[in-house]
């Protein structure tokens, strides 16, 4: 405590003998210590947020370049990933020939030339009935428009009915549908890029095969810390086992749909089954969207090559039962729970690579999908990710 005399008063009282002080508190040193340690955390706070606004800020630049990286050199990812998930598919028969002493280039080479006779083999068996659908394509069209007179009568006595009480006469309009001209010039000029684009995979698939292991081992080899190897090569062991095994088994499953879906339209005397069969696999890899293009496609079919109505639609049908159950009971009780995925993530992710890579991408995309979620699932701080998607 101190004491000071005020300005302006004078020193001594009327009496002159007593002298006016005016006491003044000290501020303690504790509580200025106080005020700047918490004016400090305020300024702290403030620099804080900026910064996590400048990271958000910087994740969504990079987010954007990457995805306009991967637009601009699609022609080179397309095959590089689609290679990467033959490889991990084509992966455990490989690895098990070389625990049987077989070097693993000459279990590859087997692989490879088997891919290479099974692809050529079905696309010499479905070219000339796909080549046919095309060509016919114009009178299939103009033969399937008056099949729909039942389906359209009703909808037209009632436009009619609508112009009548509008207008007060009626107006009909004659279909006139329009030619379809389909060449199969646009499929022949492809045929290069196509044919140069089928060997890149090869190749890369067959390098894969040969010297996945390898490249795996030297990117582990850059770590420091023994343990932090080991504990690489455990995550990345499992993350390649787990994809290798849904990869695999989500092939094994849209082929035996395929097969089932062109046997259900061999009894039923629909054209060309082992086609739509192939479709069908292929577009069950795209889930939700595949099912119902396939399932239009095979109604489509069934009104141009069938009179009844019963008959035409049997097909689609059938289809739809099967995928329906495929989808909902053998699928999920397959691969399990880890590997299903929400359905608006799938649709998310179909959106976004169809945008990007188009059917190539559309195709892709949930593959992707479920491989980044299993490996989300192994590095920390990406948890969050594989808990978004889960189903």
């Amino acid at each position: 405590m101190s004491t000071i005399d005020p300005p302006g008063t004078p020193a001594m009282a009327a009496g002159g003998d007593v002298p006016v002080h005016v006491v003044v508190q000290d501020v303690p040193l504790g509580v200025t210590r106080v005020r700047r340690l918490s004016h400090s955390l305020r300024s702290g706070r403030g620099v804080r947020r900026h910064l996590r606004g400048i990271r958000v800020v910087l994740n969504a630049m990079l987010l954007l370049a990457l995805l306009y990286t991967a637009t601009i050199t699609r022609a080179l990812l397309i095959p590089l990933v689609l290679a990467a998930f033959i490889g991990l598919a084509l992966n455990p028969i490989v690895a098990f020939a070389a625990r049987r002493h077989i070097p693993r280039a000459l279990a590859a080479s087997v692989l490879v030339i088997a891919l290479i006779g099974g692809i050529g083999t079905g696309i010499g068996m479905l070219a000339q009935p796909a080549m046919g659908w095309f060509h016919n394509a114009p009178h299939a069209i103009r033969s399937f428009i008056p099949k729909l007179e039942h389906i359209t009568r009703p909808l037209e006595a009632a436009n009619r009915a609508t112009q009548t009480l509008v207008n007060g006469h009626a107006t009909r309009v004659a279909p006139h549908p329009a030619d379809v001209v389909i060449s199969a010039w646009d499929v022949v000029s492809n045929a290069p890029k196509i044919l140069a684009a089928v060997l890149s995979v090869v190749l890369l698939v067959f390098f894969f095969l040969v010297y996945g292991d390898t490249l795996l081992r030297r990117l582990v080899e850059i770590g420091p810390d023994f343990r932090y190897k080991r504990h690489a090569v455990s995550i990345v062991r499992s993350i390649q086992v787990e994809v290798s095994r849904y990869i695999l088994t989500t092939t094994v499953i849209n082929f035996t749909l395929g097969a089932i879906t062109a046997g259900m339209l061999w009894l039923l005397h629909v054209p060309d089954p082992l086609l739509w069969g192939a479709v069908a696999m292929l577009a069950n890899f795209i889930p939700y969207v595949g099912a119902i293009v396939t399932t239009t496609v095979l109604l489509l079919v069934g009104l141009i090559h069938f009179d009844a109505l019963g008959g035409a639609v049997l097909p689609a049908l059938c289809f739809a039962c099967i995928t329906a159950f495929e989808g909902n009971v053998i699928t999920p009780m397959i691969l399990g729970r880890r590997m299903r995925v929400s359905p608006i993530a799938i649709l998310l992710w179909l959106l976004i690579w169809g945008w990007l890579w188009g059917v190539p991408g559309a195709l892709l995309a949930v593959p992707m999908l479920t491989s980044t979620k299993l490996i989300a699932e192994h590095m920390r701080g990406w948890e969050w990710f594989a808990l978004m998607v889960q189903r």
